[in-house]
């Protein structure tokens, strides 16, 4: 496939599927660009990348790469190659590549390209959580959700849908928008992130659509907005459900017609973006409540993305510590921390209801606090994790069973009232738990009280699901 494509793109293009085979070839021809899958049938591209590198030092080498190889991959590149490439394989994407390694604006007819690959292809892995510029980009999950989540991810990047992220707070939702951009054709144009929950009725439309100079009070000179900013690339709107109803209409109208105008301006401007909404409640049920205009959602709903937490991807975990480990000793400018066998199984139990950014807050914490290449001991962590630790079970005081999987709260006196609105709150939280599958947002929201304060009871319980 590769042989065809780059030929009709003016490449004189040779391919084989061994590595042996491969270095042969290049005793006879001073190929100019070696694409090499990194799964050979009989060596990898590490071991081709070396010798390559020894023979013919100025041909430039591009790796292909699938599932559970990347982190290698993104190692090979500090080892000589030029660039790495994940299947499935796009052609735009090819191309630009190629003309991008052999830095010149069209491939001339003689270059030569030499295309090693093997018969089999594998899956992506999964980007989770993008990481600070000091560190590797971003933590790759090798988890049966997580796969299935960025199958999802690379399967809508490169359409121009609309899409909705859907997940609990801390689960990486704004990590998910980066990565449909890179993966996108409008990965060299802006990406623009704003948080819609932090932005109050009155500066919405200002932070949105910019405004001129003199709209209104404070309007000291002209402001470009969010969307003008993202011209040409991707708008990410965080906490979308968060927008009041008449900023939802102007949203509304500048979906539909591509133009926005500034506040205080009557001039039409047109503006080409690709929209990335998330939010941690559904949008569906905003909607059915009347909270969330159902036209909008519609024009978002072109694709929908559930992150899933943190707590259901738990094989996950030791990737996740170790690369925040890793980052956060560079942060702090130390050695690196170890794990202890009980801080690991602390790990393993706890619930994590702020997900990937509690994870990484509580390694901060216990770096911080523990001496460099000394083990994190339990002392180190935070008070709400040492405090989750299982009781014994016991039957609930009106009778009703809960599963076997479930936790019990601590043994009370049946005859003291506080006890027993205990208990009721006990029974009643883990029915609305099993109803709607451990969803703690949906859980809060049918016992009407508010996240913080369902975790402060969950807490006060014993549930750690």
């Amino acid at each position: 496939m590769l042989t065809r494509f780059l030929s009709k793109h003016g490449f004189k293009v040779d391919s084989t599927m061994t590595g042996a085979q491969a270095t042969k070839m290049m005793l006879d021809n001073p190929y100019d660009l070696v694409l090499c899958d990194y799964r050979l049938k009989d060596t990898d591209g590490a071991q081709l990348l070396t010798s390559i590198r020894q023979q013919h030092p100025q041909t430039v080498v591009i790796i292909i790469t699938g599932y559970s190889d990347v982190r290698i991959a993104v190692d090979m590149v500090k080892n000589g190659a030029y660039d790495y490439i994940s299947k499935p394989l796009y052609p735009d994407e090819i191309l630009s590549l190629v003309n991008k390694a052999l830095s010149q604006p069209a491939p001339a007819p003689a270059t030569q390209v030499n295309v090693v690959e093997p018969h089999a292809h594998e899956e992506k892995p999964v980007p989770v959580s993008e990481q600070q510029k000091n560190g590797s980009r971003y933590v790759y999950g090798e988890s049966k959700p997580s796969r299935e989540l960025f199958r999802e991810l690379t399967l809508v990047a490169p359409t121009d849908y609309s899409v909705i992220i859907f997940g609990e707070t801390g689960t990486g939702k704004e990590s998910v928008a980066h990565l449909i951009h890179e993966h996108s054709s409008r990965k060299g144009q802006p990406f623009v992130a704003l948080d819609c929950g932090s932005l109050s009725r009155e500066l919405a439309a200002s932070e949105l659509f910019g405004h001129e100079k003199g709209a209104f009070t404070g309007a000291i000179g002209t402001k470009i907005g969010a969307f003008e900013q993202a011209h040409g690339g991707t708008l990410f709107l965080d906490e979308i459900s968060n927008l009041s109803y008449d900023i939802q209409v102007a949203l509304l109208r500048v979906i539909q017609e591509k133009q926005i105008r500034r506040v205080g301006s009557m001039k039409e401007i047109a503006v080409d973006v690709r929209l990335i909404v998330a939010s941690n409640e559904n949008l569906f049920e905003s909607v059915q409540k009347g909270k969330f205009r159902e036209d909008l959602f519609h024009r978002f709903n072109e694709f929908t993305i559930h992150i899933p937490p943190l707590r259901e991807r738990i094989e996950d975990l030791h990737l996740f510590v170790d690369s925040f480990l890793s980052q956060v000793s560079k942060e702090l400018n130390k050695g690196e921390v170890m794990m202890s066998d009980e801080v690991w199984e602390c790990f393993r139990r706890y619930d994590w209801p702020g997900n990937i950014r509690e994870l990484k807050n509580v390694i901060r914490r216990a770096s911080l606090l523990t001496p460099a290449g000394k083990e994190i001991s339990m002392a180190a962590l935070p008070l709400e994790m040492k405090s989750g630790a299982s009781f014994t079970k016991s039957p609930i005081a009106n009778g009703d069973e809960v599963d076997e999987e479930m936790p019990d709260m601590p043994l009370l006196d049946a005859n003291d009232l506080k006890s027993v609105a205990l208990k009721a709150e006990y029974n009643k939280i883990i029915n609305v738990l099993k109803a709607v599958k451990y969803n703690k947002t949906k859980a809060a929201q049918l016992l009407n009280i508010d996240r913080k304060t369902l975790y402060n009871k969950l807490r006060l319980l014993n549930i750690n699901y």
